[in-house]
């Protein structure tokens, strides 16, 4: 199985810069977006073979999330079932027969971390709401979880230290879920590969010079370890301040 996720930065921008076009290109078993940033009916998408499952945010033109797959959900549950979590359109998930698909777009710290607190009670809330899914089946999760890991994650950690996505806060949530049993694909091929990125500023010419950030992410349950085959950033596609990433799946 192939699996995609992409922050698009607006779904309505990005099918301006190519999305349909790298959408049928890959050729995705599972396609995950996020931040949307779009209301249901403000644009129709033609995927021809895919069923499309949407969450909103009710604030407009922010946030949301969208899954595209060829296969139907036995089951379709939009947010993490907790109000203060749920009206920003972050989270969806879809029950297949072997596994649960989860895409997330997570809160950002925000400027003067104005929004960490916050973070830090949404982070406990979501590895909880994994972890319970993970009683039933195995559990696939992608998207945009604004945080680099580790220093080898994004370019300038010295001068980004306390920057939004790359406090200690955020990091050692991001290190209790994988303590937790979830695997970050990526780095479980390519635990010492560097300059990797998925999402560039827009200022200070960031992409050319990739001077960029790894905060777009595969986590698997420790359970399908041996069902991984690859995964990979798509840094040639343009259309989103991130690329896709991709994960290969023998399911």
């Amino acid at each position: 199985m192939k699996l995609i996720s992409w922050n698009v930065n607006g779904i309505r921008a990005c099918v301006q810069k190519g999305f349909e076009e790298f959408f049928k290109e890959i050729n995705a078993d599972v396609f995950c977006i996020q931040e949307s940033k779009m209301q249901e009916g403000q644009l129709e998408l033609s995927l021809e073979g895919y069923h499309q499952y949407w969450n909103y945010a009710q604030k407009k033109g922010y946030s949301g999330t969208a899954i595209f797959t060829k296969e139907e959900a036995l089951q379709v549950t939009n947010g993490i079932g907790i109000e203060e979590h749920d009206t920003e359109g972050r989270v969806i998930t879809l029950e297949f027969e072997k596994f649960y698909m989860v895409t997330v777009y997570t809160p950002n710290s925000k400027r003067e971390l104005e929004r960490l607190d916050y973070r830090m009670v949404w982070e406990d809330a979501f590895k909880t709401y994994l972890k319970k899914l993970e009683e039933q089946k195995p559990v696939i999760v992608c998207g945009d979880m604004n945080v680099a890991h580790q220093e080898i994650d994004l370019k300038n950690p010295k001068t980004n230290h306390r920057n939004a996505g790359f406090t200690d806060e955020e990091r050692a949530k991001f290190t209790a879920l994988v303590e937790a049993g979830f695997i970050d694909t990526f780095r479980y091929f390519y635990p010492d590969k560097a300059d990797c990125y998925s999402w560039w500023s827009y200022m200070f010419h960031a992409r050319e010079k990739n001077a960029g950030w790894r905060i777009d992410y595969f986590l698997t349950s420790e359970s399908l370890k041996d069902k991984l085959t690859d995964a990979k950033i798509h840094t040639e596609i343009m259309g989103s301040d991130h690329c896709p990433v991709e994960l290969e799946i023998d399911l």
